[in-house]
């Protein structure tokens, strides 16, 4: 039944609908490679090696003697 049902919606979903601009649709430009990278890639690991050392900076319960 699930299998059914999701192969019925695969098949109904067209994605040549997307090509099909709406009113008030006015998308930008493209980001180039570098950008897509910088952007999803480079900016998440930045950002967890800040959260990280932030938290073995901030960690205090290890310095007990």
């Amino acid at each position: 039944m699930v299998a059914g049902t999701t192969l019925t919606t695969l098949l109904m979903t067209s994605p040549a609908l997307a090509l099909t601009r709406d009113d008030g649709d006015d998308p930008g430009t493209g980001l180039s490679v570098v950008e897509t990278l910088g952007l999803y890639v480079a900016l998440p690991i930045v950002l967890f090696v800040v959260i990280a050392g932030l938290v073995m900076v901030m960690d205090k319960s290890g310095k007990r003697s």
